[in-house]
């Protein structure tokens, strides 16, 4: 695994329960704030639950895609209190 891809998860596996960050703010976090695309690549081939990739959305507020589907990523955004997309 390479370390922009450890960095990635490492992030993303710290996002609290009813918190998002963007696919952006991943990609600069982990020091490549152009990357943003290589964030959802990363996320969606993850498989560890221990990585909530469903905490992290698109820069303009949509929902962004899900490996289970957007509608599982909903539910679980809304289960956890994220209210933005009620």
């Amino acid at each position: 695994m390479n370390s922009f891809k450890k960095k990635v998860l490492k992030i993303v596996a710290k996002i609290p329960k009813g918190k998002v960050l963007t696919y952006k703010k991943v990609a600069k976090l982990a020091g490549k704030p152009k990357a943003y695309r290589a964030v959802g690549n990363i996320l969606s081939k993850n498989r560890n639950p221990k990585i909530p990739c469903h905490r992290v959305i698109r820069s303009d507020g949509k929902i962004g895609g899900y490996n289970k589907g957007e509608k599982v990523k909903i539910i679980l955004l809304k289960k956890e209190g994220y209210a933005k997309h009620s």
